[in-house]
């Protein structure tokens, strides 16, 4: 059966209290310049050629919408060494979850963002 939708995620969307502080923590988290202004309810950062953005959303113009944050992380970003990425995310002051947890094929840890939300980083050996 063919199906009307596309075989790719666009974008992953990230739920926030406050836009503005939200983007500048993922601006350093991600090391991308915040080149757009900042206005509510969305932000896009672009991941590169073929890769889903992330969408940071307050939903300022939602009456009732109540943040509830996940207690699984939402998504993995990439590392090449894990080491590193926990101290800069530390550094970050970002509230880890797990710390680094090593398999046969990867390393990873979870952390909070400045909202409660559960991210994860992970190395994959080859």
């Amino acid at each position: 059966m063919r199906s009307p939708i596309a075989n790719r995620v666009d974008t992953i969307f990230i739920h926030v209290r406050n836009l503005e502080k939200s983007v500048y923590w993922y601006s350093k988290l991600l090391g991308i310049e915040v080149k757009n202004e900042i206005q509510g309810p969305i932000y896009t950062f672009d991941m590169g050629p073929g890769r889903s953005g992330i969408t940071l959303d307050n939903h300022c113009f939602d009456e009732i919408y109540e943040l509830k944050t996940s207690n699984q992380p939402l998504f993995t970003l990439s590392a090449v060494d894990i080491n590193a990425a926990y101290q800069f995310v530390k550094e970050l002051d970002a509230e880890i979850v797990t710390e680094i947890q090593t398999y046969p094929d990867l390393s990873d840890f979870t952390f909070k963002d400045p909202d409660g939300n559960i991210l994860m980083i992970c190395t994959c050996f080859s």
